[in-house]
């Protein structure tokens, strides 16, 4: 990879610009995890799995500005650095689950002096970070395995290096099917309101020398019907236990269209992604977020001033329409509500 989504270097937190790409490449610096909060809520840095990084480093950062005299001081305004991060987004599972791991550092060492508690909270989202990276890989390696030679490949979003520690999971297939050998080509949705297709999957695919042909939303059921179309792959922000998914909105459109031309649609996503406690996606908050982000794209007015807006970010796809869960310990498909379990030792 020829850039680095999220890193921790000199006690601070140095991310891309993700609202910046593709026009320029800027990394910005955090020293507090107000910044860091802010930079969740604001699309600087998204996807499920970098936001669950970005979480944790946050925390780390939050621990540095703590000024307490003992261990329950300390964690109870540890607590209050993660409430303020966990109001960012409310739909990407792994954003409370980084958190709920850093506060499980911190107690299990209650015991040691608060530097050494510091020291440690920053070495776990550091470590964090590195098994991302292992873990898209192990997605990709599983993944690539069901992609055939010369196929296209449909993706909605960016779940790619960008979304994650660097590496990607529904990209990370994508490029563990070209790191193998085999000749494959992308169509990548632009992904309105956001256009994470049109500005992060298109520039990072290029960098890498990957064949990607970008394409608008409204576009991808006729390129099936055509047959275009041999493999659909998505990435997940929340997995509940019955394999219903939330990924960007209009995720659940392209599965829908991909069953009705019996095209294989995955979805590859880490074993944190899950949660199992919800049994359907029904459960599943879905975040709505500004109305600006429908009626400007880059500060440029396209709708009517004071047009009603509604703005969800993500949708959920019924497991029913899902082919395969590509997590790294393997591909999970049938009976998601059984397998989804098994595959977490439940």
């Amino acid at each position: 990879m020829s850039f680095r989504t999220i890193e921790w270097r000199d006690n601070k937190v140095i991310m891309i610009d993700q609202t910046r790409l593709p026009a320029e490449e800027v990394y910005n610096e955090y020293t507090d995890f107000q910044g860091v909060a802010e930079a969740i809520r604001g699309m600087v840095v998204r996807g499920a799995p970098a936001i669950g990084i970005a979480a944790a480093m946050g925390v780390a950062l939050g621990a540095r500005e703590i000024i307490a005299d003992g261990f329950d001081t300390f964690y109870r305004q540890l607590e209050n650095v993660c409430d303020v991060l966990g109001r960012t987004r409310p739909t990407a599972v792994n954003l409370f689950w980084g958190l709920e791991r850093m506060k499980r550092v911190a107690l299990q060492h209650k015991e040691l002096d608060l530097h050494s508690i510091r020291e440690l909270l920053k070495a776990e989202a550091i470590s964090i970070e590195a098994e991302d990276l292992a873990i898209c890989k192990e997605i990709g390696r599983h993944g690539a395995a069901l992609v055939k030679e010369g196929a296209s490949i449909l993706t909605h979003c960016n779940a790619g290096g960008l979304a994650t520690a660097g590496y990607g999971t529904a990209l990370g297939v994508i490029r563990g099917a070209h790191e193998a050998g085999k000749n494959i080509r992308v169509f990548a949705d632009e992904t309105r309101p956001w256009l994470q297709g049109a500005r992060l999957t298109a520039w990072e695919l290029m960098k890498d020398s990957i064949p990607v042909t970008l394409i608008s939303d409204n576009m991808a059921g006729w390129l099936m019907k055509s047959g275009q179309i041999d493999f659909c792959v998505v990435g997940a922000d929340r997995i509940a236990a019955n394999g219903d998914t939330a990924n960007k909105i209009g995720t659940y459109s392209v599965a829908v269209l991909a069953k009705e031309n019996r095209i294989p649609f995955y979805v590859a996503a880490p074993i944190s992604t899950l949660d199992l406690k919800l049994s359907n996606g029904d459960q599943i908050p879905i975040e709505e977020r500004a109305p600006e982000e429908v009626t400007k794209v880059q500060g440029v007015s396209i709708a009517p001033e004071g047009v009603k807006v509604r703005n969800p970010a993500f949708d959920v796809t019924p497991a029913r329409y899902i082919t395969g869960i590509i997590t790294e310990k393997g591909v999970v498909r049938g009976d998601y509500e059984k397998e989804l379990r098994a595959l977490v030792g439940l």
